[in-house]
């Protein structure tokens, strides 16, 4: 597991950490990683845990998930998005995170450390067909998040969201997931990402200072392996300008 960095221009000076897609896998190091950058935030845009409308965040399935999010509590505030294998969460499980100290933000938006941070929950629900086709988002959140005051700071699982629905709103910063680095990365180039299809744009990386991708914590819940393409902790240190 590596760590990718990047210094953005914003209205403050704050290290966070981006830990996506951890698929209730293993997470030692990962957390390990985390600790030794002593964020002042850490963000998780989601896929952590499965199926949060049906089954508890304590069963055995999901419980990595949930035991890396309080350990990562410990280190820096934590703010939760929801990714489609979560597939939309119930109250029950939002209480159990929340209880935990964790904010969850499934369509909804806090100001805090100087920041707007919101979360755009998923369209795309759990065990869903897959198709190079994401379903929209709640597009009236995103309007209301847009409007409000301050720095805009938004945990979205869907990088192909950004182009499509969040890069003409005011949303100053974008923090993604959900596409593993293209799975495999080869010749420079990030091969197949869902949503996205072949040659994915939004796989990885930093796209006009306002959409970072994260390639994952861990490999996807499928048989096919990563190449190329090592799992990572994403660093953001925004500069005051």
């Amino acid at each position: 597991m590596k760590i990718t960095e990047y210094t953005l221009p914003a209205p403050l000076s704050i290290t966070i950490a981006v830990c996506a897609d951890l698929h209730c896998r293993p997470f030692e190091k990962a957390l390990s990683l985390c600790a030794d950058l002593q964020p002042d935030l850490i963000l998780s845009p989601g896929d952590m845990m499965n199926h949060l409308t049906a089954y508890a965040a304590t069963e055995s399935f999901n419980a990595p998930g949930l035991t890396f999010l309080s350990r990562a509590r410990e280190i820096a505030p934590v703010y939760y998005s929801i990714g489609n294998h979560e597939g939309g969460i119930s109250p029950e499980n939002k209480c159990l995170l929340t209880e935990r100290g964790i904010t969850v933000l499934d369509n909804d938006f806090v100001h805090a450390h100087g920041l707007c941070i919101g979360g755009l929950t998923t369209g795309l629900t759990y065990g869903a067909r897959r198709t190079n086709h994401t379903p929209p988002p709640d597009l009236a959140f995103l309007d209301r998040y847009a409007a409000a005051d301050g720095f805009h700071l938004l945990l979205c699982h869907h990088p192909e969201y950004y182009p499509a629905f969040i890069r003409q709103t005011r949303v100053e910063l974008t923090v993604s997931g959900h596409a593993h680095g293209g799975q495999w990365h080869l010749f420079g180039h990030d091969i197949y990402a869902p949503g996205q299809g072949l040659f994915p744009q939004y796989a990885s990386g930093c796209h006009e200072n306002r959409l970072i991708v994260s390639r994952g914590m861990t490999n996807t819940v499928s048989p096919i392996p990563r190449l190329g393409n090592e799992p990572e902790i994403v660093v953001l240190r925004l500069t005051a300008v």
